[in-house]
């Protein structure tokens, strides 16, 4: 996946979309599971918004860090481990949760797993960078 030049404008879209019909989008979140995850910015203490592609594990909303294989993490994530506070929507559901990132190694592979099993671009994710990929879990 190529990053779209404006990653806010396209945020924006693909929650006007999102909320417009009760948590379904298309494009390149067809068929997936997708939250909208609200962070306070770790430096600005403004709201940023990012759809992401989610799995659960029980009660917990799992994501993942992947920004689509690159060297870096991506902001959402930085965000929360400064404000593990965070706002999930999920369909016409929204909510208060708290974000933790998942440290234990084999917690991760098998939650990482189950990213795969979901939507297999996760797996490509993996190959293209030499950084592990955080795992998060959301919990109300």
């Amino acid at each position: 996946m190529t990053a779209p030049a404006d990653m806010n404008e396209f945020n924006k879209q693909v929650a006007d979309e999102f909320r417009a019909n009760e948590g379904k989008v298309g494009g390149m979140f067809a068929d997936k599971n997708v939250l909208l995850l609200t962070t306070t910015g770790a430096k600005s203490g403004q709201p940023r918004l990012s759809p992401l592609v989610y799995t659960r594990d029980g009660d917990r909303y799992v994501i993942a860090a992947s920004m689509g294989g690159a060297p870096k993490n991506p902001a959402w994530y930085h965000n929360l481990v400064a404000n593990p506070k965070v706002t999930v929507e999920v369909g016409t559901e929204k909510f208060e949760a708290t974000a933790t990132v998942i440290e234990d190694r084999a917690e991760r592979d098998r939650l990482y797993a189950g990213m795969v099993a979901h939507a297999e671009g996760f797996a490509d994710y993996e190959k293209k960078t030499t950084r592990v990929i955080p795992i998060v879990v959301l919990e109300r």
